[in-house]
């Protein structure tokens, strides 16, 4: 199908043209640029939201309960569940939309797992291009939830405007917390699970290392839900809420999404990269250069860039 042609469609509110749209930027190419190039300018009004945290702290369903807030003031919601690749396939093998299945069948929500074919900064490569390109198709809210924090998945921070730490009870020590970078970008920390032992133990250990931390016109709420019950999730949507407030009475939204367009910037240069070291020509000559010697890696990426 013409590019020109799935837009129109999927602008129409077509799910599958939706969802083509995403294999589409997903598999990246000029197909991929062109569909960005003409759905980037007019997504500029979505606000985004990051879930990130531990494996296992139930962000896939904290996720699905705060679809149901965000769709009571907005009109479209679209979630990019980011998951682990298949090594066989190179596809998501988690599936977090089979988990979201109380929101099948509903027009103004659209869920997309998103593998991360490898990458380490809890999301792919592709996310953020797929993101705008939902937001240029008119979902004003979107979601991306990461793999599952760790010590160099904390990318999410670059990709949104409102970041939401997800542990839970008996999370580990603080140490190890700050060490997942945590503190740094996370706006909202939620305690999940809080209906088990430890929980409110867990919120001070957070508040505690706040309180130490360097003084900020934010200081990020600490929360507790219990998303299997949709417990405490309103909270959360108000929260989310008061701290989209905060960025434009401050100013900071200008901030964060100059931030995110660097953050963008150099995504799509690496995906150029990526693409550039999987044919034939420039990089082989390159990689013959280098191999004799008769130029060296951080000459040759240069002329790399060069030919992008």
């Amino acid at each position: 199908m013409h590019i020109d042609q799935l837009i129109e469609d999927a602008s129409r509110g077509d799910v599958r043209a939706v969802g083509r749209i995403c294999s589409v930027v997903e598999a990246g190419g000029e197909d991929a640029v062109a569909v960005s190039g003409q759905l980037y300018p007019t997504g500029g009004d979505a606000w985004t939201t990051g879930v990130t945290g531990v494996p296992g702290a139930g962000k896939s369903t904290l996720v699905s309960e705060l679809v149901e807030f965000a769709l009571t003031d907005k009109n479209r919601v679209a979630v990019l569940a980011v998951d682990p690749s298949s090594p066989f396939s190179g596809g998501a093998i988690l599936g977090d939309r089979v988990r979201m299945g109380a929101h099948s069948g509903n027009d103004k929500v659209f869920i997309r797992s998103v593998a991360n074919r490898g990458h380490l900064g809890g999301i792919s490569t592709s996310t953020p291009a797929m993101a705008a390109c939902l937001a240029g198709l008119g979902f004003e809210e979107i979601v991306i939830e990461t793999v599952g924090v760790g010590q160099s998945e904390v990318e999410i921070a670059s990709a949104a405007d409102t970041t939401v730490v997800v542990v839970t009870a008996g999370w580990g020590d603080s140490v190890q917390a700050a060490k997942a970078g945590f503190l740094e970008i996370a706006d909202i920390f939620v305690v999940n699970k809080a209906d088990t032992a430890g929980a409110d133990a867990a919120v001070s250990d957070i508040n505690s290392m706040l309180d130490i931390g360097p003084d900020t016109p934010w200081r990020p709420p600490v929360l507790q839900t219990v998303a299997s019950d949709g417990v405490g999730v309103g909270e959360l949507w108000e929260a989310v809420v008061n701290h989209r407030k905060h960025l434009v009475d401050s100013g900071e939204l200008g901030e964060r999404r100059r931030m995110r367009a660097a953050h963008d910037l150099a995504m799509a240069l690496q995906a150029g990269i990526d693409r550039s070291m999987n044919s034939d020509e420039p990089t082989s000559e390159l990689l013959d250069d280098i191999v004799e010697r008769r130029t060296d890696p951080w000459s040759a990426a240069d002329r790399l860039l060069e030919t992008l």
